[in-house]
Formats: C-alpha cells, structure tokens, sequence
C-alpha cells in the first residue's frame, strides 16, 4: 500500500472520528456483518473480503471504500451505472463501497445500508453516497464534503430527506411557520394597521407574554377587551412581558425600560385594543391565539439553532420593501450562521460577542453549539448566563434579539447602544 493511499485512510479515520462514528477497519465487530463478508472478495475468488470501514448507526450501516486518487473515485458503464467488473470493483472506490454494501443488504438482516466512496485527500477530495438495498438498485446521492451527514445526531434526517425524499420535521415546521408569517403579516395590516418596524415588536411581546403562562402569569382568556377595569388587553400583554423580563433577571433597569418602550405599541395603539366587529374580540386577542396556535409552540419546543423570530421579520420585511436592507437590515440565514461558528469552532468554555446581532441568529447558533458540548449543567449555565453578549444600534431589532434569546432559556446579554 503506497503512502498516499495510507495517508486517506488515516484522513477518513478522522472525518468519521470527528462526527462520533463508531467503525470498525477491515471488517466488523458485528457477527452479521462479518459473516457477511465472508465470502465478499471483490476478485470472485469465495474468500473474505472487507472494506476500509464500516459503522452501524442505530440501524443504519455505513461502508466505506477510499482511494488516494481523485480519478479513481467512480466508473460508470456507457449506460451510465455503476460499473461491477472485477477491475473497477477493485480499482474505484465508489464501486467498491457498493460491491460490499450490496453483500450486506443481501445477505443481512442490515437493510439501511449506505455505500460511500472517497477519493484525494484533505484539501482536494470526493465523497459520493450511495443508497443500497437488498436488490440489484441502488440510488446516488449528492456528493458531500465530509461525513457530518452520517453522524448519529443527522443519519435520520439526512436518510427522510435524501433517500425518501421527504420533508422532514424542520423542514416541515420551517414551511409551516413561513406560511403562517405570511398570513399573519396581513392580519397585522388588516385589522392593526401596524407600520412595518412595529410588526415584529407586536409578534415578540406577544411571544414573552405567551412564555409566562407556564408559570401561572398570563392566561388568553384575560384577553376579553373589556376596558371598564381600566385595564386593556395591551396592559395585561405588557404586565406578562414585565414579569417574563423579571424572570429572566433582565437587567439593569435602563435595559429593561428600553425593552418595555419597545412594546408599549402592545398599550398604546387604540386600534389593537378595541373589539373588531368582524373578529368579535380585539387584534391583540386574535394575534396572541394565532401566535399561540400557529407558532409560539414550534419556537417554544424547537431545537434547532433556526432564529424563528428573525425568520418572521425577514418574512414581514418581503412584503415591505424587499428583505429588510431598505432600513438598513441584513438577517443572516441559519445556515450561515451555524457555518460561521463551524469555522471558528465554539467551544463550551468560549465568550462570543456579536458587535451587530440583529435578531440574535449569530449568538443562537452559538448557543446550540456551545451547549450540545458542555459536560455539565453548570457549564451550561455558564453559557446562557454569562458567555453570549451581542450589541445592537437599532432599538427594535434590539427588543426582537433580546425577546429571541429569553423564548430559547437563554440570559439575554444583548444590549442597545442607546443604554449606557
């Protein structure tokens, strides 16, 4: 074996290392899997035959074929499939990884196999899956840059996406939450009459005060419009919200007067306050059951580093003169963000600090990232009291920010340049 082909190797050992794939080199701990490949030599021959890797995730087998050189990665008939001759079963790595994987699919009860073939190295690579099942097809899937696909954490989704091609959980509720910012963007023009940087501070304070009814601090039914009491349904929004800010130990004053000035529209809007005729009951009613309905239980429960809320102000802003920059706005998509701290590589123990936080996408996806590797509840709460702090010019992006962090357990450490 020449030192190139021992050098990928070693690399594929990493990528699977680094994504907390558990393989077995030349063969299988598992008893199925090594009965398996017997009899798999790839020269025809009856005798044993292994590939480079393989790994079981969950139910899930992975078979893993590399090559030092990128030429020798796939060969392909003049039909274009993949090629089974002995040579270019022997030669190309794609082709190998399906020989084993078909051997498996066959002749185990393993039936969610995936082939993967890899060629090059570090710098200069190709990595192409293959679906394999226990006939003769197989389906290719979209080369990929590294096996972060295949870790136990995204085998499933990465399997409904790619192999039945079918939305899956976050994909589902994404759509889902777009579609009902685009409906509600209309009922906050329909029956608020609200300008567009109010928007998202109607839909954020309304979320806080949704947040509180855990706790015992704010019901719906409240909400019944009757203002003899002297107490709007704007009022019992905003007392929720206080005591949401409370909770969460925001501080210092000036910071939480600034974020309760944001929401005073919730109080001082005649219109959100006052029975509609066609809806039977006031906007902020109507708002906080579709909030609560539509979209407060999927922020509330979602795992994902996705900044739902900022998702909503870019969704209320295409309605509104384009994605937000006509007011100086750039929201950065989730899957920047989450590339972005990839890159840097976030540990638990680091500060971050996002000068121009926006919405707070940047520091969510930190967030999700720092906590998925602490060890201990303490360092955790570390992490959201006293390792995320992100600045912000524009006071309503700032109550927005601050209201996304607080929806997620996080201490909100997010301040506006006005607050000195």
């Amino acid at each position: 074996m020449s030192k190139k082909e021992v050098n990928t190797d070693i690399w594929v050992a990493s990528m699977l290392k680094e994504n907390e794939i558990k393989y077995d080199a030349q063969g299988s701990t598992v008893k199925e899997l090594d009965e398996a490949l017997k009899t798999a030599s790839k020269r025809g021959t009856g005798h044993a035959g292994y590939p480079e890797y393989v790994a079981v995730i969950d139910d899930f087998v992975l078979v893993v074929e590399d090559k030092a050189d990128t030429s020798k990665q796939i060969k392909l008939t003049e039909n274009g499939i993949i090629d089974m001759d002995t040579k270019a079963v022997t030669d190309y790595a794609v082709n190998g990884a399906y020989f084993y994987a078909k051997r498996i699919a066959q002749g185990s009860n393993f039936k969610k196999v995936f082939a993967v073939g890899v060629s090059g190295n570090e710098k200069h690579h190709e990595i192409t899956p293959l679906w394999v099942d226990d006939r003769e097809s197989y389906k290719m899937l979209p080369d990929l840059e590294s096996f972060v696909s295949f870790s136990p954490q995204n085998i499933h989704e990465y399997y409904t996406r790619y192999v039945l091609e079918e939305e899956t959980d976050f994909e589902k509720t994404t759509e889902q939450i777009l579609k009902d910012a685009s409906e509600l963007h209309e009922y906050l023009r329909t029956y608020g009459t609200l300008k567009d940087q109010d928007k998202p501070l109607v839909v954020a304070g309304i979320l806080l005060a949704l947040d509180e009814i855990e706790y015992g601090g704010f019901n719906i039914s409240l909400l019944t419009g009757d203002q003899t009491s002297g107490m709007r349904d704007g009022d019992k929004l905003m007392n929720a919200i206080k005591g949401r800010l409370t909770r969460s130990n925001v501080g210092p004053d000036a910071k939480k007067d600034k974020l309760l000035a944001e929401f005073s529209i919730l109080q001082t809007s005649f219109r959100l306050n006052e029975i509609n005729e066609v809806l039977g009951k006031t906007p902020l009613k109507f708002y906080t059951e579709f909030l609560y309905e539509h979209v407060f239980k999927n922020i509330k429960y979602q795992k994902t580093s996705e900044d739902f809320i900022g998702r909503f102000y870019g969704e209320f802003m295409s309605y509104s003169g384009g994605d937000g920059q006509t007011l100086g706005i750039i929201l950065t998509p989730r899957h920047i963000c989450d590339l972005m701290c990839d890159l840097v590589d976030i540990e638990p123990n680091d500060v971050v600090l996002d000068p121009t936080c926006g919405t707070a996408g940047f520091l969510i996806s930190a967030m999700h990232r720092m906590l998925s590797k602490a060890d201990s509840d303490q360092q955790r709460r570390n992490i959201k009291k006293k390792q995320l702090h992100g600045y912000e010019l524009q006071s309503n992006m700032f109550a927005v920010a601050c209201a996304n962090m607080i929806l997620r357990r996080g201490v909100s450490r997010v301040l506006c340049k006005s607050i000195q």
